[in-house]
C-alpha cells in the first residue's frame, strides 16, 4: 500500500515538474526576442528606433484603490523636445554624433561653438559639408535649427577681459558668454529638455603634470569641468523636469595615461565628481538628471591636434591602437556608438539613471594588465 502512495506521488511530482520546466522554456522563448540587442556592435551608423518594443504593465495592491502603468518601449521618441548641444564645431566629435543620435529620435538641435571657429563651421554647414555626416535613419538629414556662439569659460560679460574683446577672431560677436546663451535661448525656445556638455580644452595637454603651469591647471579645470557647472547654473532653470543633462569624460580620470596632462586628467576626474554631486542638487532643486559617458579614444580633429610631431604618431594615434589591442573587445570604437549611448542616457528610458559615468571605451576600462607589454611575451 505504501509503494503504492509513493509511485502516485513520484508520478504526480513528476507531472508538475515537467509542467513547470515547459512553461518555463516557453516564457524563455517568447522573451528572448524582446531582450536581444537592437543595434549592431560597432556599426559606423546607428538605427535609432528598433522594432523591438517591450511593454510592462504593473498594478499595486487594490487595497490602496491607486493603479500605476509602465510602459518602456525601445522606440525613442524625443519629438517636441529641444535639445542644446555646447561643443560642436565640425562632424567628427562624439558631441555631433551625440547631436545626430537625438535628432534622429525627433529631437530639436541647437549648438553652441566656440567663437573663433564659428564661421568656419557655419560655412561648412552652408556649403554642405557635413551631409555625409548627417544622415538620418529615415533617409533625411539632421538638422541644427540655430547655432549660437559660446565661449564656456566666461559666465557673464563682466568675466569677457579686453584681450577677448579686442581679439579679430571675436570681432563682430557679442552675447557669447554661458549666462548671455542661456538667456538667447530661453527667448528663443522657452524650455529646453536636454543639456550636453561636449567641452574640454587644455593650454598645456602636452605637459607632463610636473611641468604644468598653475595657469594652464586652471585653465584646463575652467574649460573642461567647471564650463559643466556653469552650464547647469544658467540652463538648469529653463529646462523642463525630467529633462536630462550629459558631459563626456575619459579613463584618464582615474588611470594614468601619458601625454594626457597639463591638468587635463584633473579636470575629468573634477568633471565626473561633479556629475554625482550636481544629480543630486539638480535632481532635487529641477528635477534634472546628470549623467557623463567615459568614452574611448576617436579620432576627432580636436584630439589629432594633441602631441602632433611630423613623422610620428599622435597621442590619439597611439591611444585607439593600445585601446584596440587591450580591451576585452577588439573592434573599433565609433563616434555613433557614443551617440547611442548618449540618446538612451538623454531618453526616457534612463528616467532613473542619474549621477552615473557609463564607459563606452569597448571594456577598455576594466583592465589590470597590459596584453601587448613586453613582459607578456614568451
Amino acid at each position: 500500500f505504501n509503494l503504492q502512495i509513493n509511485s502516485r506521488y513520484i508520478a504526480v511530482t513528476m507531472i508538475f515538474r515537467n509542467f513547470i520546466l515547459a512553461t518555463a522554456v516557453a516564457a524563455l522563448a517568447s522573451s528572448c526576442s524582446a531582450f536581444a540587442p537592437s543595434l549592431e556592435v560597432g556599426r559606423s551608423t546607428f538605427r535609432a528606433t528598433p522594432a523591438v518594443t517591450i511593454a510592462s504593465n504593473a498594478r499595486s495592491s487594490d487595497a490602496s484603490g491607486s493603479k500605476t502603468q509602465l510602459n518602456m518601449s525601445a522606440n525613442i521618441d524625443l519629438k517636441g523636445k529641444v535639445a542644446f548641444v555646447a561643443g560642436v564645431a565640425d562632424s567628427t566629435g562624439y558631441g555631433w554624433a551625440i547631436a545626430r543620435a537625438l535628432a534622429d529620435a525627433g529631437a530639436t538641435i541647437i549648438v553652441g561653438t566656440w567663437p573663433p571657429v564659428l564661421k568656419i563651421f557655419e560655412m561648412g554647414l552652408r556649403k554642405g559639408n557635413f551631409e555625409e555626416d548627417s544622415s538620418l535613419s529615415d533617409g533625411s538629414n539632421m538638422e541644427i535649427a540655430k547655432v549660437y556662439p559660446l565661449d564656456a569659460v566666461f559666465d557673464t560679460p563682466d568675466d569677457v577681459p579686453d584681450e577677448i574683446k579686442n581679439n579679430k577672431r571675436y570681432a563682430g560677436l557679442d552675447g557669447y558668454t554661458i549666462s548671455e546663451v542661456a538667456a538667447a535661448v530661453e527667448a528663443d525656445y522657452g524650455k529646453i529638455d536636454i543639456l550636453v556638455h561636449s567641452l574640454a580644452n587644455g593650454p598645456e595637454v602636452v605637459k607632463p603634470l610636473l611641468e604644468t603651469s598653475r595657469k594652464g591647471y586652471l585653465a584646463a579645470s575652467s574649460a573642461s569641468a567647471y564650463s559643466a557647472v556653469s552650464l547647469l547654473q544658467h540652463f538648469g532653470p529653463i529646462m523642463n523636469e525630467g529633462g536630462s543633462m550629459l558631459s563626456l569624460t575619459y579613463i584618464a580620470s582615474e588611470k594614468v595615461i601619458p601625454g594626457y596632462g597639463g591638468g587635463m586628467s584633473s579636470a575629468k576626474a573634477q568633471l565626473e565628481s561633479d556629475t554625482r554631486t550636481l544629480a543630486y542638487e539638480a535632481g532635487r532643486k529641477w528635477g534634472l538628471r546628470v549623467n557623463t559617458i567615459s568614452a574611448g579614444p576617436l579620432k576627432s580633429r580636436a584630439a589629432s591636434a594633441i602631441g602632433k610631431e611630423a613623422g610620428q604618431k599622435t597621442f590619439i594615434e597611439l591611444a585607439i591602437d593600445y585601446s584596440k589591442t587591450n580591451s576585452p573587445l577588439e573592434q573599433d570604437l565609433y563616434n555613433d556608438d557614443v551617440g547611442n549611448s548618449g540618446l538612451y542616457l538623454c531618453s526616457p528610458l534612463a528616467r532613473c539613471v542619474t549621477g552615473a559615468t557609463l564607459y563606452v571605451d569597448n571594456g577598455l576600462n576594466c583592465m589590470g594588465m597590459a596584453l601587448d607589454s613586453e613582459s607578456m611575451k614568451q
